[in-house]
């Protein structure tokens, strides 16, 4: 039981590891496109997640370790550099920069989907509309050991790139949603904009409200896409 424990934490990690570099890389990618070099000097703008844990060792090692093993949910944080200058010259090109890693979480769960419906097409699993409250997973193999391992790593695959999607389109600082808005305002507004946000503690404030307000929008958008699977 400990051993299917830690290989199910271990699976957890992965997914995590791979999800939050592909976001980080994709931040880092557009601001390179956009102008701004600070990631791409950085090795940022790469799936190789060594930099993206050089630079946030606590937030991509040691907080999901943690979590993992109290919550049996990895926890964790990751943050791209760029140059505030650039940001400022060009606010519409920052907010492309902060769209880009929502994005690209949502582009992993269309990928995750693709993948549930393949293999419900090829009758490697079937969908299980009660779900698993600890390990998400939403669809099995009964018979086939590998299969339904398979299946479980492609469910926390899509359930956990749902969740930073969702999660970071949220407008509050230091959310990618906070930055995002900057595509909605024009320059002059944008500038009092990214100085109201800096203040000291408005990212504490964001993270609590986005924290007690984040179930009760994920809940529903998850319960749809659970819904779409369930009528594959």
């Amino acid at each position: 039981m400990i051993e299917k424990e830690i290989a199910i934490g271990f699976a957890w990690y992965i997914v995590f590891l791979f999800s939050v570099t592909f976001h980080e890389a994709s931040h880092a990618w557009v601001a390179k496109l956009g102008g701004d070099l600070t990631a791409y000097e950085g090795g940022q703008v790469s799936l190789n997640p060594l930099p993206h844990i050089q630079r946030e060792p606590f937030g991509m090692v040691l907080v999901p370790i943690v979590s993992l093993i109290f919550l049996h949910f990895p926890l964790g944080f990751a943050s791209t550099p760029y140059n505030p200058g650039w940001a400022e010259r060009h606010p519409k090109r920052s907010g492309l920069m902060a769209l880009a890693g929502p994005v690209s979480n949502l582009v992993l769960v269309l990928l995750a989907f693709a993948l549930i419906y393949l293999g419900i097409s090829l009758h490697w699993w079937q969908n299980i509309p009660s779900g698993s409250e600890i390990h998400f997973q939403i669809i099995s193999h009964f018979e086939n050991n590998s299969l339904n391992q398979l299946a479980l790593f492609v469910s926390m695959f899509f359930t956990l790139n749902l969740i930073l999607a969702v999660l970071n389109i949220l407008p509050f600082p230091p959310l990618d949603g906070s930055g995002v808005v900057l595509l909605l305002l024009d320059k002059s507004t944008s500038h009092r904009y990214m100085r109201f946000i800096q203040q000291p503690g408005m990212s504490f404030l964001g993270i609590i409200i986005a924290w007690n307000l984040f179930p009760r929008i994920f809940e529903p958008i998850y319960q749809y896409t659970l819904n779409a699977i369930y009528l594959l």
